[in-house]
């Protein structure tokens, strides 16, 4: 096992990379209104328009991957935390505990007032079936992983099956409903909405819980296996990866172009974390181009405070789209949303590296270690308040 005693630069660029990736998907049901007809090819049969395919070549690139490498990322934090636990002698997961209930309380306040397609609350339900199998040792990992992949596969090839035999529909059809509400409702009313539809929203983090633990626990053995290490052993283990998301992954996302949805699932779903692999073997080529220092710092710095950015991105985006904002929904072509995408990550890697300089944390780091703090003490003076009696 690779120890780390130090944060690794590396690791943050990555993650704040995948952080503003996964706006570029996101940014779409932003705009269209909560339609996520516009991230798949459901609804569409016939010539791409540009406007159509401007929008398909950047989900080609971002539907689905930056997620996948975002969720390889939060296995290599547990990880880190882990190996931190076990250095200072620690009881795991212990304190780690507290995270993953701050996690999960901090998604579904994400969910309830910003965005329906909150992962946080799924990545907490996966951090915590992870934080037992790490301290169960490597032979119940690969077995978790086998397991869990197995499952994952078969259960993404039956519902290719079922669309083939025309089992399923794979039109992806708005509600007016839905539409009308994001462009004309009052933020409580869709407060409101999403506490209604609470469980049918929450399905999708649910179904993808086997997906999330073989990743986490991907990222947990590359950050055992040194794949971000600053050596020659962690350069060429990132040049595999490079070589796998290149040569196998970005043709199998290429049916992405597919029109009729047939592979809206398993590419976004299988194909996808493929090709993130292949995002963190690209890594390793970004950081040679050293005179990009100054930028390459600045998405280590978004990393650091990744939960703040994710959620504000999507704060942002509300405000822009929905109707109680800017009310921009549904009137921008493709070249001005992709813009807007653009322009935001611009701000948070403007933000970012000043929010860290003066304050060391985001804003959701810094509530989340000072709860945890607290908490910690409490239950220690608690405890010691036993003994005495």
């Amino acid at each position: 096992m690779v120890q780390q005693s130090k944060r690794l630069p590396l690791i943050d660029m990555i993650r704040g990379f995948a952080i503003l990736g996964t706006l570029g998907t996101n940014i779409w049901i932003f705009a269209h209104l909560g339609d996520i007809s516009f991230i798949s090819t459901s609804n569409y049969s016939e010539w791409w328009s540009f406007n159509d395919l401007l929008r398909m070549i950047v989900l080609f690139f971002v539907n689905g991957k930056l997620l996948g490498l975002l969720t390889i990322m939060f296995g290599v934090g547990l990880e880190m935390k882990y190996q931190q636990s076990i250095r200072k002698g620690n009881a795991w997961p212990g304190i780690y505990l507290w995270t993953v209930a701050f996690l999960f309380v901090e998604g579904c306040i994400h969910y309830i007032l910003v965005m329906e397609y909150d992962i946080l609350m799924s990545y907490a339900v996966t951090a915590l079936i992870i934080s037992f199998i790490v301290r169960a040792g490597e032979s119940v990992i690969n077995k978790a992983m086998v397991i869990t992949g197995t499952f994952h596969v078969l259960m993404l090839l039956s519902v290719v099956i079922a669309i083939l035999l025309g089992g399923i529909d794979t039109t992806l059809t708005n509600s007016k409903t839905l539409t009308s509400l994001y462009q004309y409702g009052s933020w409580f009313e869709q407060i409101q909405y999403r506490l209604d539809n609470f469980l049918f929203y929450r399905l999708e983090s649910i179904v993808i819980i086997p997906m999330n633990i073989f990743l986490f626990l991907l990222g947990v053995k590359f950050m055992r296996h040194g794949v971000f290490s600053q050596d020659e052993n962690g350069r060429h283990k990132r040049k595999k990866l490079f070589q796998i998301g290149i040569f196998i992954g970005l043709p199998l996302n290429l049916l992405i172009f597919v029109p009729g949805g047939i592979f809206d699932y398993p590419a976004r779903y299988l194909f996808a974390p493929i090709l993130s692999l292949g995002y963190i073997g690209m890594w390793s080529f970004f950081i040679r181009f050293t005179k990009l220092n100054w930028l390459w710092y600045r998405f280590g710095e978004v990393g650091k405070m990744s939960l703040s950015s994710y959620v504000l991105q999507n704060i942002i985006a509300s405000i822009i789209f929905y109707g109680w904002g800017l009310s921009l929904g549904g009137k921008l072509n493709s070249i001005e949303i992709i813009s807007i995408w653009i322009a935001l990550s611009c701000v948070q890697l403007y933000l970012a590296p000043i929010i860290i300089k003066h304050f060391k944390y985001g804003p959701m780091e810094f509530i989340r270690k000072h709860t945890i703090q607290y908490i910690v003490q409490k239950q220690a003076k608690h405890s010691n308040h036993s003994e005495r009696y």
